[in-house]
């Protein structure tokens, strides 16, 4: 049941991508364009710090699938596109590694075609600490990522039920982990409040994972026999949203994941505050379609095309990134008067600069 649930997962996350990028969230973010802001593409760096690791690009692939013989195949190619353009990777739920270790090829693939990359191993906040360190083994993970799923548990028909627990167990996961944790939704979005929780909760990171992208309760509505939760498809704050709700809050790294379309996405979610940004469907839609070789030039093109949007911009490094100048409107600037934050503030970041330099 478990192998054949992902291969469902995969099924219509692709099914949902292959009409096109759809409108989302950073529709509403402009980044103003000044023309004597530009710098020379030489002198750009992508190259990040992240969990206190250097990457070489501030976007990576996010966890996905495993479990089975078929998303075992793509999870090869996605290690092997990570591999030859130098990306960090995250494995899919490995809850069906503990229910099978005939499973676990499927997963330490990863480790296994990425032998000196960045990978992330995946639990849900159940897992023990035995389960953990399996996971961790398992792929030699230089992280741990625990995903958050309720919604998409209440719609899924075999889904879990009880959810009071989870708070308790993120600390004593990340207590137990000995490397890197980083918390991620899946597709419903992070608030400000669970957040700071997290961060409160000894946790590194908090991956947003907010709406805009694969819709899990979608998905799992389709596997339902009466496909009766449609009401609910549009549950949670998209990614823009939550980096706005986020903004601010010390003590943890915050990274973007969520409806992400193409590089200049990547820019806007990195401008927005994400220390890092993570990819999944386009790439998962791209490679099931079209191939290994037509993901790693989709890849290769990101890396460039983000490097000529930062040039234009005048940003070094993606940090830099934080300092342009952001339009917010629509729905992402009703969310943040209603949250409390100020979105002119980010329209003006280049004017305040200069106003602090000149008081020097």
């Amino acid at each position: 049941m478990r192998s054949s649930r992902k291969d469902d997962h995969v099924r219509f996350a692709v099914e949902q991508h292959r009409s096109g990028p759809a409108a989302n969230d950073f529709d509403a973010v402009a980044l103003v364009h000044h023309a004597l802001a530009a710098t020379d593409c030489a002198e750009v760096e992508l190259a990040t710090e992240v969990l206190g690791r250097r990457w070489e690009t501030p976007f990576f692939i996010n966890g996905m699938t495993g479990g089975s013989e078929h998303t075992g195949t793509i999870n090869r190619n996605l290690a092997i596109a990570a591999r030859e353009t130098g990306l960090p990777i995250g494995s899919g739920s490995m809850s069906a590694y503990f229910a099978d270790e005939a499973l676990a090829d499927t997963f330490r693939v990863l480790r296994k075609e990425h032998p000196r990359g960045f990978v992330m191993a995946n639990v849900n906040a159940t897992a023990t600490p035995d389960q953990v360190h399996r996971a961790i083994d398992l792929l030699e993970a230089d992280a741990l990522q625990i995903h958050l799923n309720a919604l998409q548990e209440i719609v899924m028909p075999e889904g879990d039920r009880e959810f009071r627990a989870w708070r308790d167990q993120v600390p004593r996961i990340a207590a137990a982990a000995g490397i890197p944790v980083i918390v991620k939704e899946v597709g419903f979005g992070l608030s400000r409040e669970t957040v700071a929780l997290l961060r409160d909760s000894g946790v590194a990171a908090a991956d947003v994972g907010g709406r805009g992208g694969t819709n899990f309760a979608r998905i799992e509505n389709n596997r339902r026999t009466a496909a009766d939760f449609g009401f609910i498809e549009d549950w949670g704050q998209s990614t823009v949203a939550c980096l706005l709700d986020a903004a601010g809050l010390s003590g943890i790294e915050v990274l973007g994941s969520g409806g992400i379309r193409s590089p200049l996405d990547v820019a806007k979610a990195l401008a927005l505050g994400a220390g890092a940004v993570g990819v999944a469907g386009r790439f998962l839609h791209t490679l099931v379609d079209q191939g290994t070789d037509a993901l790693i030039t989709m890849i290769t093109e990101w890396r460039t095309q983000l490097q000529q949007i930062m040039t234009v911009l005048g940003a070094l490094k993606p940090a830099d990134l934080t300092g342009c100048d952001l339009l917010i409107t629509g729905a992402p600037a009703e969310f943040a008067e209603l949250r409390g934050v100020d979105v002119t503030a980010y329209a003006n970041r280049t004017r305040q600069a200069n106003q602090e330099r000149s008081l020097e």
